[in-house]
């Protein structure tokens, strides 16, 4: 019952907001569910909410990224955007991993009250989470601020790792039934979270990248050694595309295609090594996982032996990033723009 309390009280402090985007920054509002210890609400009428928003964009696409958990705390259960040290973090990914978009589109990304690693079941889909459902509702209201106030009838690409990614997906189930939306989306990057093949069955309009320049898609995958086990993002039915070749079978794809691993300190945004040809990978068919034998060793953060789950991004880094220009391409001459 207190997890359902939070996320109504949740509900009840944030009111979606129809004016324009502010040029001045405002104090942190100051409503709050005490019982529950609720962070403010983000007002995504203000520029305080965003952690990236362009002031004039100036590239034919549009990112709207969603950030990875990085929030650990037991209480509050969800993230204070207005934490200056946290939002010190989120600027730090947007320079690591939205660089990876940010070269090819405008980038707009929330910031959101995210669920804490504290308050993750890995047994329990996140989705069924209630503190889950807290940043998951900001972020669908961040969206819709965007449609109707910055986005200007520009197609975007979606992207987000790990948690992030859950709350796209979420995004993707419960509105891109609208054909508008779909004809809009270039590609869905869903990295670090398992895209199922219940969830193309259940809903037909999300589909799998099948290749290297097919949009409207999305393009998943977890990484992890050959035997790895205990992975809390891989989920049963998981589907996968190689980022070196861009195949969905179990070709094997030699370090030869890795057009470069870029390794940052993700909070500071700090490029630490770039390493061409640093592994190849292949898919495992029986697990939906990418899996890849990295050469060096490697600190894998709060997962188990062999789930490299925090390099989703970084082992593909430069595939990925030619990937996305590939795409949108594809995109503005598919579609006469």
């Amino acid at each position: 019952m207190r997890m359902i309390r939070t996320a109504v009280l949740s509900l009840l402090f944030c009111v979606l907001a129809i004016g324009p985007v502010s040029a001045a920054t405002p104090k942190a509002p100051a409503a709050q569910a005490a019982v529950d210890c609720l962070p403010g609400c983000p007002d995504y009428s203000q520029l305080v909410s965003w952690a990236s928003l362009p002031v004039s964009p100036d590239k034919p696409v549009d990112v709207f990224y969603v950030y990875p958990t990085i929030y650990p705390d037991k209480s509050p259960m969800n993230m204070d955007v207005f934490n200056q040290a946290l939002r010190a973090d989120v600027q730090g990914l947007l320079k690591a991993q939205a660089g990876v978009y940010s070269q090819s589109a405008n980038l707009f990304a929330p910031y959101y009250r995210q669920v804490s690693f504290a308050a993750l079941d890995p047994n329990v889909e996140m989705t069924l989470n209630s503190y889950f459902r807290i940043g998951a509702d900001d972020v669908h209201r961040a969206f819709d601020y965007y449609l109707n106030f910055l986005n200007q009838g520009r197609p975007f690409i979606l992207a987000a790792h790990s948690q992030g990614s859950v709350v796209l997906l979420d995004l993707l189930r419960s509105r891109f039934k609208d054909p508008a939306l779909q004809k809009k989306l270039v590609a869905a990057y869903l990295i670090g979270y398992s895209v199922t093949r219940e969830d193309l069955r259940k809903y037909p309009w999300i589909k799998p990248a099948k290749g290297a320049d097919d949009t409207g898609v999305v393009v998943s995958w977890n990484t992890q050694e050959p035997g790895a086990t205990g992975s809390p993002v891989l989920r049963p039915g998981a589907i996968a595309i190689n980022p070196l070749n861009w195949k969905t079978d179990d070709t094997m794809a030699d370090k030869n295609l890795n057009l470069g691993a870029v390794f940052f300190d993700d909070f500071k945004g700090k490029v630490l090594r770039i390493v061409p040809q640093y592994a190849g990978a292949r898919i495992n068919l029986e697990n939906g996982a990418l899996e890849t034998v990295p050469p060096d060793k490697l600190v894998l953060g709060h997962f188990p032996p062999g789930v490299l789950h925090k390099f989703d991004y970084a082992f593909w880094y430069r595939n990925l990033q030619r990937n996305v220009q590939t795409r949108i391409d594809a995109y503005l001459k598919r579609n006469g723009s």
